[in-house]
């Protein structure tokens, strides 16, 4: 595990990353979902791409990557693509994990894997809609301490500014921006997946126009178990 200083818009950021197969020539990154770290990522990828420089890394504000400031997906786009330049990556292939594949989507990479990728609007259910309308009358009214009550387990033991960023991302519609993704791209997917839904993956396919999908028997973290058949059509998919 090593750290990298760098600053980007005038804010300071210490991201933590590894490398795996450090002399190979062609790079493939790996990006994490919220709330996770890139040791989910590189305990199922490791084994396999041999012939690629794995690199795993800590988005800003999760694992051993601090952050003390409120972000967009577009800055953390910046942030990452200021660490592949520092490390010399040719950004052959990027592959993101729910919120790690907007980022991904964000870096133009030659070849993109998404894997249960956020990004698409789905239809909110009644109780979440009924948390955030109470949330929003709590907030109103100054009584912070209530209103986290109401927040997403995803972000309970964030900080404010991680929450606020949280805010931020949650509900962006990336659609446009898979529409306007031009480079070749592979798509997995839990079928049980509850947190980004099996139609929005293919509603995904269907707007990148190099794409092809693929689904597995899982949920929203199916890749653990597939990761060998991913990493082969990964190797046999890539331009």
């Amino acid at each position: 595990m090593a750290t990298k200083n760098l600053t980007v818009d005038n804010k300071n950021f210490d991201i933590s990353y590894e490398i795996v197969n450090p002399t190979a020539k062609k790079d493939i990154i790996f990006l994490h979902g919220w709330g996770s770290n890139k040791d989910i990522m590189k305990n199922v990828f490791s084994p396999y791409l041999k012939d690629f420089r794995h690199i795993y890394i800590d988005l800003p504000g999760f694992g051993k990557s601090l952050n003390n400031y409120v972000l967009t997906t577009k800055e953390y786009a910046k942030i990452i693509d200021e660490l592949l330049k520092l490390l010399s990556s040719s950004k052959d292939i990027i592959a993101g994990h729910s919120y790690g594949g907007k980022v991904a989507t964000l870096l133009n990479p030659a070849n993109l894997v998404l894997l249960s990728s956020a990004g698409i609007l789905e239809e909110k259910s009644f109780d979440v809609k009924a948390k955030i309308f109470f949330a929003k009358i709590f907030n109103a009214l100054g009584l912070k301490s209530v209103t986290k009550a109401f927040r997403s387990k995803d972000v309970n033991t964030m900080s404010e500014n991680m929450y606020t960023t949280f805010k931020n991302v949650v509900n962006e519609d990336f659609s446009s921006y898979f529409t306007n993704f031009t480079n070749n791209a592979l798509i997995f997917w839990g079928e049980k997946d509850t947190a980004t839904s099996l139609k929005s993956g293919k509603k995904m396919a269907s707007l990148l126009k190099k794409s092809t999908f693929t689904s597995y028997d899982g949920d929203h973290f199916f890749f653990a178990k597939n990761a060998k058949n991913i990493s082969e059509r990964i190797e046999n998919g890539i331009l």
